[in-house]
């Protein structure tokens, strides 16, 4: 077997081998009773973090006007969580560079901000490990736990919304940096997706990526039978369904929408038992290392392009072959992997390697040119 077809073919059992598991950015109720049991919960209440701060959290709504009339029926009006370091009430003349953060599959971003902890960038400042910037994280969860930051008439345009509406609502309301070069982008397991996606589609709005344990790097649109299972459901039954169930759904409300195919508006890559490969192809035209033909120059233009993802997750292989995608693209980049799974360190993660990552990365001043 020749080196190509030994990574097509690990790509693709990776892909779909991890089906089940690439839609875990939510932390399962198992997960969280299990940390809490021995007194450390993975996802902070926000009571508690907020409480923590020496900055402010504030939870605001930003309307979407590239939401709107979504054909999920999900609200335009998505909560937004914006932090605030602790000198930005003080400093009045001060601005601060932002990372834009997204949450994983089943999140919203009330748990997201908890989860990674945003709490972890005061304790990052207290150690000079950091530089103090604005945090923000828009709620993506829709009626199928996740928008997977795409654009679609199903689930809306969350592309523009997010590089565009929320950038120049931020920058508008906020004391930013407002520029590239002191803009940043993350997100963990379907955030990670997003993450590669809008920074391949918006290379003008980011310099600075970080994707940790990143989903749907080459999604092959296998036909499983649980699959099968949700051809003809109703919206009714599809909004009963348990977590795990409900991922196909999600994927072709965002990839393979059909505003002809009532109730749900999607077509699924199967249908009467029967693979559909015109839609398949739909899954894997939306799958990162194939964009990835298409947009690595857009990458090229990044400052710093950064990712990992644990040694025990299910996703491992295909970031593995992620890196060597870049790699082969001429993408500059760092990858490296931790011992562990998908979800466990989230939050030492983002304390240890994100914001230190867009501390060394963004611009933190602004440059100011002779006769301004």
């Amino acid at each position: 077997m020749t080196t190509s077809s030994r990574f097509r073919f690990a790509s693709i059992f990776a892909c779909a081998t991890s089906v089940f598991i690439l839609f875990t950015g939510v932390v399962t109720p198992q997960e969280n009773s299990k940390a809490k049991a021995k007194g450390n919960s993975l996802i902070q209440p926000l009571p508690d973090l907020e409480k923590s701060l020496k900055g402010k959290l504030e939870r605001i709504k930003v309307h979407g006007k590239s939401l709107e009339g979504n054909l999920d029926g999900d609200s335009p009006d998505r909560d937004v969580f914006v932090y605030l370091p602790p000198s930005y009430q003080t400093q009045a003349n001060r601005r601060y560079p932002v990372v834009y953060t997204l949450h994983g599959y089943g999140l919203h971003a009330e748990q997201w901000v908890g989860f990674a902890n945003f709490g972890a960038l005061e304790r990052d400042l207290a150690a000079g490990t950091a530089k103090e910037m604005i945090l923000v994280s828009a709620d993506a969860f829709s009626i199928y736990n996740g928008a997977f930051y795409s654009k679609s008439a199903a689930t809306g345009d969350w592309e523009t919304f997010l590089a565009v509406e929320l950038v120049n609502y931020i920058d508008s309301h906020y004391r930013t940096l407002a520029n590239r070069a002191s803009r940043g982008l993350m997100g963990h397991s379907m955030g990670g997706y997003g993450t590669f996606r809008l920074g391949m589609k918006h290379p003008e709005v980011y310099s600075s990526l970080f994707a940790m344990s990143a989903c749907c790097l080459l999604d092959t649109a296998e036909v499983t039978p649980a699959m099968t299972q949700l051809e003809g459901i109703t919206k009714e039954a599809a909004a009963k369904l348990p977590f795990q169930q409900k991922s196909p759904l999600a994927r072709a409300a965002a990839w393979s929408a059909n505003p002809d195919n009532p109730p749900l508006f999607i077509d699924l890559p199967v249908k009467d038992g029967k693979p559909q490969p015109v839609i398949a192809a739909k899954w894997m035209a939306n799958s990162i290392m194939v964009l990835l033909e298409q947009f690595a120059p857009a990458l090229k233009k990044m400052k710093a392009v950064d990712m990992n993802v644990g040694t025990m997750d299910g996703l491992a292989q295909t970031n593995r072959d992620m890196d060597l995608a870049l790699t082969k693209a001429g993408v500059a980049h760092h990858f490296e992997t931790f011992e562990g799974d998908h979800n466990g360190q989230v939050p030492m993660n983002f304390e240890v390697k994100v914001l230190r990552f867009f501390s060394q990365n963004l611009t933190f001043s602004v440059k100011v040119t002779r006769g301004s």
